[in-house]
Protein backbone atom coordinates (compact mmCIF):
# COMPACT_ATOMS: atom_id res chain seq x y z
CA UNK A 1 0.00 0.00 0.00
CA UNK A 2 1.03 3.60 -0.61
CA UNK A 3 0.58 5.70 2.51
CA UNK A 4 2.12 8.67 0.71
CA UNK A 5 -0.99 8.71 -1.50
CA UNK A 6 -3.45 8.54 1.39
CA UNK A 7 -6.27 11.08 1.36
CA UNK A 8 -9.53 11.48 3.27
CA UNK A 9 -11.49 11.11 0.04
CA UNK A 10 -15.06 12.35 0.54
CA UNK A 11 -14.78 12.28 4.34
CA UNK A 12 -15.13 15.55 6.27
CA UNK A 13 -14.81 16.18 10.03
CA UNK A 14 -18.28 17.75 10.04
CA UNK A 15 -17.30 21.17 11.42
CA UNK A 16 -15.44 24.23 10.12
CA UNK A 17 -11.71 24.43 10.74
CA UNK A 18 -12.03 27.20 13.35
CA UNK A 19 -14.39 25.03 15.42
CA UNK A 20 -12.02 22.08 15.20
CA UNK A 21 -9.16 24.28 16.42
CA UNK A 22 -11.21 25.66 19.33
CA UNK A 23 -12.15 22.13 20.32
CA UNK A 24 -8.57 20.89 20.08
CA UNK A 25 -7.01 23.74 22.08
CA UNK A 26 -9.82 24.63 24.54
CA UNK A 27 -12.72 22.16 24.64
CA UNK A 28 -10.87 18.87 24.58
CA UNK A 29 -8.38 19.85 27.34
CA UNK A 30 -11.30 20.79 29.62
CA UNK A 31 -13.15 17.52 29.01
CA UNK A 32 -10.05 15.34 29.47
CA UNK A 33 -8.66 17.32 32.43
CA UNK A 34 -7.64 15.56 35.64
CA UNK A 35 -7.40 18.93 37.40
CA UNK A 36 -11.07 19.67 36.79
CA UNK A 37 -13.04 16.63 38.02
CA UNK A 38 -16.52 18.19 37.79
CA UNK A 39 -18.81 16.43 35.32
CA UNK A 40 -21.11 19.44 34.99
CA UNK A 41 -18.38 21.60 33.40
CA UNK A 42 -17.27 18.77 31.11
CA UNK A 43 -20.87 18.15 29.99
CA UNK A 44 -21.44 21.88 29.44
CA UNK A 45 -18.28 22.06 27.30
CA UNK A 46 -19.35 19.09 25.19
CA UNK A 47 -22.77 20.67 24.66
CA UNK A 48 -21.16 23.99 23.73
CA UNK A 49 -19.29 22.19 20.94
CA UNK A 50 -22.39 20.46 19.59
CA UNK A 51 -22.92 17.27 21.61
CA UNK A 52 -26.47 16.34 22.60
CA UNK A 53 -26.41 15.19 26.23
CA UNK A 54 -29.19 14.30 28.69
CA UNK A 55 -29.55 14.67 32.44
CA UNK A 56 -27.30 13.23 35.12
CA UNK A 57 -24.37 12.30 32.88
CA UNK A 58 -21.03 11.62 34.59
CA UNK A 59 -17.80 12.24 32.67
CA UNK A 60 -14.67 11.12 34.53
CA UNK A 61 -11.13 12.53 34.12
CA UNK A 62 -9.12 11.55 31.06
CA UNK A 63 -12.10 11.06 28.75
CA UNK A 64 -11.28 11.88 25.12
CA UNK A 65 -13.84 12.76 22.47
CA UNK A 66 -12.74 13.19 18.86
CA UNK A 67 -15.66 15.31 17.60
CA UNK A 68 -18.36 16.35 20.12
CA UNK A 69 -20.69 17.42 17.29
CA UNK A 70 -20.93 13.70 16.42
CA UNK A 71 -21.95 12.58 19.91
CA UNK A 72 -25.33 11.86 21.48
CA UNK A 73 -25.53 10.74 25.12
CA UNK A 74 -28.78 9.89 26.93
CA UNK A 75 -29.77 10.36 30.56
CA UNK A 76 -27.77 9.05 33.56
CA UNK A 77 -24.87 7.69 31.50
CA UNK A 78 -21.43 7.09 33.04
CA UNK A 79 -18.24 7.60 31.02
CA UNK A 80 -15.23 6.20 32.93
CA UNK A 81 -11.67 7.42 33.25
CA UNK A 82 -9.59 7.45 30.06
CA UNK A 83 -12.44 6.26 27.82
CA UNK A 84 -11.71 7.17 24.18
CA UNK A 85 -14.72 8.05 22.01
CA UNK A 86 -13.01 8.11 18.62
CA UNK A 87 -16.07 9.34 16.77
CA UNK A 88 -15.08 10.03 13.20
CA UNK A 89 -18.67 8.85 12.68
CA UNK A 90 -21.57 9.35 15.09
CA UNK A 91 -21.59 7.67 18.50
CA UNK A 92 -24.90 7.34 20.33
CA UNK A 93 -25.01 6.17 23.96
CA UNK A 94 -28.53 5.65 25.30
CA UNK A 95 -29.98 6.09 28.81
CA UNK A 96 -28.36 4.31 31.78
CA UNK A 97 -25.46 2.90 29.77
CA UNK A 98 -22.08 2.53 31.46
CA UNK A 99 -18.84 3.02 29.52
CA UNK A 100 -16.07 1.98 31.93
CA UNK A 101 -12.40 2.93 32.24
CA UNK A 102 -10.18 2.78 29.17
CA UNK A 103 -12.98 1.67 26.85
CA UNK A 104 -12.21 2.43 23.20
CA UNK A 105 -15.08 3.14 20.80
CA UNK A 106 -13.58 3.18 17.30
CA UNK A 107 -15.72 4.42 14.40
CA UNK A 108 -12.93 4.45 11.80
CA UNK A 109 -11.07 1.78 9.87
CA UNK A 110 -9.10 1.47 6.65
CA UNK A 111 -9.68 -0.50 3.47
CA UNK A 112 -6.67 -2.82 3.58
CA UNK A 113 -7.43 -3.97 0.00
CA UNK A 114 -7.17 -0.44 -1.39
CA UNK A 115 -3.69 0.64 -2.56
CA UNK A 116 -4.13 4.04 -0.86
CA UNK A 117 -5.42 2.59 2.46
CA UNK A 118 -8.75 4.42 2.16
CA UNK A 119 -10.60 5.54 5.29
CA UNK A 120 -13.85 3.74 6.18
CA UNK A 121 -16.18 5.04 8.91
CA UNK A 122 -19.36 3.69 10.51
CA UNK A 123 -21.37 4.77 13.59
CA UNK A 124 -21.59 3.03 16.97
CA UNK A 125 -24.82 2.72 18.97
CA UNK A 126 -24.68 1.72 22.65
CA UNK A 127 -28.25 0.95 23.66
CA UNK A 128 -29.99 1.49 26.98
CA UNK A 129 -28.75 -0.16 30.20
CA UNK A 130 -25.78 -1.84 28.53
CA UNK A 131 -22.31 -1.99 30.10
CA UNK A 132 -18.96 -1.80 28.34
CA UNK A 133 -16.53 -3.06 30.98
CA UNK A 134 -13.04 -1.68 31.49
CA UNK A 135 -10.58 -1.87 28.58
CA UNK A 136 -13.15 -3.26 26.15
CA UNK A 137 -12.92 -2.29 22.47
CA UNK A 138 -15.84 -1.68 20.10
CA UNK A 139 -15.37 -1.45 16.34
CA UNK A 140 -17.08 0.59 13.61
CA UNK A 141 -20.71 -0.12 12.78
CA UNK A 142 -21.40 -2.01 16.01
CA UNK A 143 -24.66 -1.83 17.95
CA UNK A 144 -24.48 -2.90 21.59
CA UNK A 145 -27.96 -4.30 22.24
CA UNK A 146 -30.15 -3.12 25.09
CA UNK A 147 -28.88 -4.51 28.39
CA UNK A 148 -25.88 -6.29 26.83
CA UNK A 149 -22.54 -6.54 28.64
CA UNK A 150 -19.10 -6.59 27.01
CA UNK A 151 -16.78 -8.05 29.66
CA UNK A 152 -13.39 -6.81 30.89
CA UNK A 153 -10.83 -6.46 28.08
CA UNK A 154 -13.13 -7.91 25.43
CA UNK A 155 -13.13 -6.87 21.77
CA UNK A 156 -16.02 -6.83 19.33
CA UNK A 157 -16.29 -5.91 15.67
CA UNK A 158 -19.87 -7.16 15.41
CA UNK A 159 -23.14 -6.15 17.05
CA UNK A 160 -24.16 -7.68 20.38
CA UNK A 161 -27.59 -9.14 21.11
CA UNK A 162 -29.70 -7.55 23.88
CA UNK A 163 -29.43 -8.83 27.47
CA UNK A 164 -26.45 -11.06 26.65
CA UNK A 165 -23.02 -11.16 28.27
CA UNK A 166 -20.06 -11.35 25.89
CA UNK A 167 -16.40 -11.99 26.66
CA UNK A 168 -13.14 -12.61 24.82
CA UNK A 169 -11.35 -11.50 21.66
CA UNK A 170 -13.30 -11.74 19.48
CA UNK A 171 -16.16 -11.47 21.98
CA UNK A 172 -18.45 -14.50 22.20
CA UNK A 173 -21.77 -14.84 24.05
CA UNK A 174 -21.30 -16.64 27.36
CA UNK A 175 -24.72 -16.34 29.01
CA UNK A 176 -27.90 -14.31 29.26
CA UNK A 177 -28.12 -11.32 31.55
CA UNK A 178 -30.92 -11.69 34.07
CA UNK A 179 -32.24 -8.44 35.53
CA UNK A 180 -33.68 -8.46 39.06
CA UNK A 181 -36.00 -5.53 38.37
CA UNK A 182 -37.23 -3.85 35.21
CA UNK A 183 -38.35 -0.60 36.85
CA UNK A 184 -35.64 1.44 35.06
CA UNK A 185 -36.48 0.32 31.55
CA UNK A 186 -38.88 3.09 30.63
CA UNK A 187 -38.39 5.77 33.30
CA UNK A 188 -37.16 8.22 30.68
CA UNK A 189 -38.03 8.49 27.04
CA UNK A 190 -35.22 8.11 24.52
CA UNK A 191 -33.08 11.23 24.38
CA UNK A 192 -34.21 12.16 20.89
CA UNK A 193 -37.82 12.37 22.14
CA UNK A 194 -37.36 13.81 25.62
CA UNK A 195 -35.12 16.71 24.55
CA UNK A 196 -37.07 17.71 21.45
Amino acid sequence: MRLDRYTLGNYTPGAPYWKQLLWYFIGSPIVSSYWMPFSSLKVATLRLFGATIGQGVRVKPGVRVKFPWRLTIGHHVWIGEDAWLDNLAHIQIDNYACVSQNVYLCTGNHDWSHPNFELITAPIHVQQSSWLAARSVIGPGVTIGKGAILALGSVTGRSLEPNTIYAGNPAQPIKSRKMISHHLDDDLNPLSESLS
